[in-house]
């Protein structure tokens, strides 16, 4: 395994270099290494991956501070479970992933929409260097007929019956080591706790 050089070398910083030091040499060392000026040539490549790992963490300031104080050990994961990252907000989502949501945890409410994507063409040195752009972006608005309701003009949102507007179920089973409640969002109303009966004819109800 080849022996990874020390991050300020890599940039040719010193070790006390500010954060706009460290944006200048990358810049200018992105720029002289990129693959797009250097096609075919595998060292400017290597190069190229070597400054960007360096000033990705470097330009971090915890990550900065754990590669000063332990060089790079500081900036690799623990062998086995992470339990705070890798897709695991903590020790509890082990617990959600197996028995379903923990007990007092049920996540009521709207469920988070999806993340908005625009694809935006860039020239080279735009991405390199960077660039403000205005965007224009689609959103959503309460329905003018239900106010956001999504129910039918004279009619309201009822309290779900199957969770009884808690928006999550409960379900007991017997195991080797006992009695596991498994706790889960509701089916009935997805987590909100509430069902429309009527939906509004405008909006459909959503």
């Amino acid at each position: 395994m080849a022996i990874k050089r020390d991050y300020y070398e890599v940039l040719g910083v010193s070790r006390t270099a500010t954060a706009e030091e460290l944006k200048r040499a990358y810049r200018k060392l992105a720029l002289q290494f990129h693959p797009d000026r250097n096609p075919n040539d595998p060292q400017a490549e290597a190069r190229f991956k070597e400054v960007n790992e360096a000033y990705e963490v470097l330009s971090d300031q915890s990550k900065r501070q754990r590669y000063d104080s332990f060089g790079h050990a500081g900036t690799q994961g623990m062998p086995g479970f992470d339990f705070g990252g890798a897709g695991f907000g903590g020790i509890n989502d082990i617990f959600d992933m197996f028995f379903g949501q923990a007990a007092g945890r049920g996540r009521t409410g709207p469920r988070r929409g999806a993340d908005l994507r625009l694809d935006l063409r860039l020239t080279f040195e735009e991405a390199v260097f960077g660039v403000e752009r205005e965007l224009t972006i689609p959103r959503a608005e309460p329905c003018s007929a239900c106010q956001g309701t999504g129910a039918e003009t004279g009619t309201s949102p009822q309290t779900c019956p199957q969770c009884r507007g808690a928006g999550q179920v409960r379900r007991a089973t017997q195991s080797i080591f006992g009695q596991i409640v498994n706790v889960a969002t509701c089916p009935r109303c997805n987590g909100e706790g509430k069902v429309i009966e009527k939906p509004c004819r405008t909006c459909g109800g959503s």
